[in-house]
């Protein structure tokens, strides 16, 4: 839930990069770190986990206007992937305003990307969210190991794997190279704003 304070003008929402282990979520944040360092506020903080991190970081997003007269500062996170780390993923859900679901490409992830996709629906059914009703969209990472010889499963796979109920927006992207990383993070954005405006409107 987005936080309003009166006395910075500002509105505080979270945005949690979400799926399996070493679907690319670190390397998402890492590349907006850099790319948009002139947006990023303070560091970068890391909690290693083994195998994976929970990184997260403050991101004043340029040019998508005001909320009631306040600036928007987004705090984006993301979660460990590896299955042991579920009360992690779970608390870092907390308070969440939108998300980005990052998806492995290759052929041999597929079964991870749909227990984790389930995993979010669940983590979010504990704090009274549906998954159909939070700003969510889908990223298709990895898209540039294609013509590598490593087996990736086709993007219509993937739509038909994890978006046929859910119809969000996707991407397909390469983390690594930065490709789709920051249509991705916009299209998120504008969900997640939209959201807020009409969580604000209720409120008045």
């Amino acid at each position: 839930m987005a936080i309003l304070d009166l006395k910075k003008r500002e509105i505080e929402c979270k945005i949690v990069y979400y799926g399996p282990g070493r679907s690319g979520k670190t390397t998402n944040l890492e590349y907006i770190f850099k790319a948009f360092q002139k947006h990023v506020k303070g560091e970068m903080v890391s909690i290693d986990t083994e195998g994976d991190r929970t990184l997260f970081f403050d991101f004043l997003p340029f040019g998508i206007g005001k909320i009631k007269g306040c600036d928007v500062r987004v705090q984006l996170y993301t979660v460990p992937g590896q299955v042991q780390y579920s009360s992690t993923r779970k608390l870092v859900l907390k308070g969440v305003d939108g998300v980005v679901f990052v998806a492995d490409s290759l052929e041999v992830r597929r079964k991870k990307n749909m227990l984790s996709l389930k995993d979010l629906e669940q983590n979010l059914k504990e704090y009274g969210i549906s998954i159909f009703k939070i700003p969510l969209v889908v990223q298709f990472n990895k898209r540039d190991l294609a013509g590598q010889g490593i087996p990736l499963m086709s993007i219509a796979d993937m739509e038909r794997d994890l978006n046929r109920q859910l119809k969000v927006p996707t991407f397909s992207a390469s983390a690594v190279k930065g490709d789709g990383v920051g249509n991705t993070l916009n299209e998120c954005l504008k969900l997640t704003l939209q959201s807020i405006q009409r969580q604000f409107k209720w409120a008045e």
